[in-house]
């Protein structure tokens, strides 16, 4: 923890009082840039404690939609050092002290999704983002989990993205499944009680989590990208659902046990 500090200290603290506010202006402009979002996930994760690992190559160069599962807030600095996306979060974060402001730096969507308008508005602006070539990032599960299973993915999730990919005119819009896996705790495979000082645990307030994260060992996670599939306008939601959510799945497995990934994933 000595040595964490240290690091927000020197290190952290001071890249965000000289590019937070440069950020700011950048993320208010039309020339959105994604570098330093990059460089303040990476000390984010140096911050926290984060070994990122990356296998297969995320589809950031053409319009996607990375369908993913969730697993704790820190799934979102893990792939922010890695990858160039939009992520898609709920309205809670946003009013979360500072994690909102930042997440509004780097041009997250939030949605209510209590709020049926709130959702297609927030489809609109994805296929907007798809439309302008960029890749946005849903996880499709519609909340977090512990990280030993996949939830179900939403299909309504994937299918409002796809209307709204329609409306934007995005074409030759890819869809590609991404598996995050919390693979080891202090150089040690991550047993189920190891858990809980991961994942966020709902009977755990935020402010718990933090600490729990903050003063936990170091942690390696890994961001295994499977093969990019089309989606196009007639594409059956329900039928890409499950391929995404089963391949997901298959790499989960195959990460948390330490075996071999299946071929598309290599």
């Amino acid at each position: 923890m000595v040595l964490r500090s240290l690091f927000f200290i020197f290190c952290y603290l001071p890249f965000m009082i000289v590019f937070v506010p440069i950020q700011f202006l950048i993320s208010r402009s039309p020339w959105f840039n994604n570098q330093i979002p990059r460089w303040f996930h990476w000390f984010g994760c140096t911050f926290l404690g984060m070994k990122v690992k990356v296998i297969g190559t995320p589809s950031t160069d053409r319009p996607t939609l990375i369908v993913s599962n969730h697993v704790s807030w820190t799934d979102i600095v893990a792939i922010g050092s890695k990858a160039d996306v939009t992520f898609v979060a709920k309205s809670e974060i946003e009013k979360w002290f500072f994690v909102g402001f930042m997440a509004s730096l780097m041009r997250t969507l939030f949605v209510d999704r209590k709020k049926r308008s709130d959702a297609k508005r927030v489809s609109q602006e994805m296929g907007q983002r798809m439309a302008s070539g960029g890749a946005v990032l849903l996880f499709a599960e519609g909340q977090s989990d512990i990280g030993t299973h996949v939830l179900p993915f939403r299909s309504a999730l994937i299918g409002a993205a796809q209307h709204a990919m329609e409306d934007a005119g995005a074409s030759g819009v890819m869809i590609q499944p991404l598996t995050i896996a919390y693979t080891k705790l202090q150089g040690l495979p991550v047993g189920r009680t190891d858990r809980s000082f991961i994942a966020w645990i709902k009977s755990k307030s935020v402010k718990q989590n933090i600490r729990e994260i903050l003063t936990g060992g170091t942690r390696e996670v890994v961001l295994a990208f499977g093969e990019p599939r089309p989606l196009l306008a007639g594409t059956d939601r329900k039928k890409i659902a499950r391929e995404t959510e089963a391949e997901v799945r298959r790499m989960l497995v195959a990460l948390n046990r330490g075996t071999k990934l299946p071929v598309a994933a290599e």
